[in-house]
């Protein structure tokens, strides 16, 4: 793997959380430089397409291509495929999908050319336990997520998404080889949104995570440069 496909890299990813490419070079240019990863997600794809990550890609940036593929095995094996040919560097697909859909995925990445780490995400950090219940899912919502976090890194795949109130388990299950990807982050002072597992920057780093996952809170910051900063200042102070 090399250097430029080593997420590890970079401890923030922001989420590029805007509806048109137009917006993506202006936001970019105010946040720090340090921060290399951003994602694009199913607003923004489905409204640009490759457009958007060519912006980025021409900016020297990493590119993590949120969109949950959830399909049948050959479908997500084909659309990993294509992803690689797109210079994505993380992508994600549902661990619910199943352990053929996830091989699937996992071998497609490995025979690429230009292979994308493979993330699998656990749980969505906008579902609670009362969810769960409504979906026929009787186990309890962090059990759930370790679950589907060992079936996903069993089949083959290289991480986990999974909220901050999840990581500290999941690395304690699969030690420090899988990357974990944490979304509902929040100051806090900050809004929770339709987020319903939110912990702070400082939470998530001492929990086990790799990448941190920032939208709402920098790209409607009023000064997203000084919003970017602060997350990052408390991330470097985390013991």
């Amino acid at each position: 793997m090399s250097d430029a496909q080593n997420p590890r890299k970079s401890s923030v990813i922001v989420a590029l959380d805007v509806p048109q490419a137009a917006d993506i070079e202006p936001l970019v240019k105010k946040i720090p430089c340090e921060i290399e990863w951003y994602k694009v997600g199913l607003e923004l794809f489905i409204s640009e397409g490759h457009k958007a990550i060519q912006i980025l890609t021409d900016m020297g940036k990493q590119i993590f291509l949120d969109l949950k593929l959830h399909d049948i095995p050959r479908t997500v094996e084909r659309a990993v495929h294509t992803a690689s040919a797109h210079n994505v560097g993380l992508l994600t697909v549902h661990a619910s999908g199943g352990p053929a859909m996830l091989r699937a995925a996992a071998e497609a990445a490995q025979a690429c050319d230009n292979p994308p780490l493979v993330v699998a995400v656990t749980a969505l950090t906008s579902l609670d336990q009362s969810d769960l219940t409504a979906l026929g899912v009787s186990r309890d919502l962090k059990e759930h997520a370790r679950a589907l976090g060992r079936l996903a890194i069993d089949s083959g795949i290289d991480g986990l998404v999974c909220s901050p109130h999840e990581a500290a388990a999941l690395r304690g299950d699969l030690g420090s080889d899988p990357i974990l990807v944490t979304p509902g982050i929040r100051m806090p002072e900050g809004d929770v949104g339709d987020q319903k597992r939110v912990a702070t920057p400082a939470d998530a780093v001492a929990a086990g995570s790799d990448f941190l996952v920032v939208g709402r809170p920098i790209v409607q910051a009023n000064n997203p440069e000084q919003a970017a900063a602060k997350i990052l200042k408390q991330m470097n102070e985390t013991p």
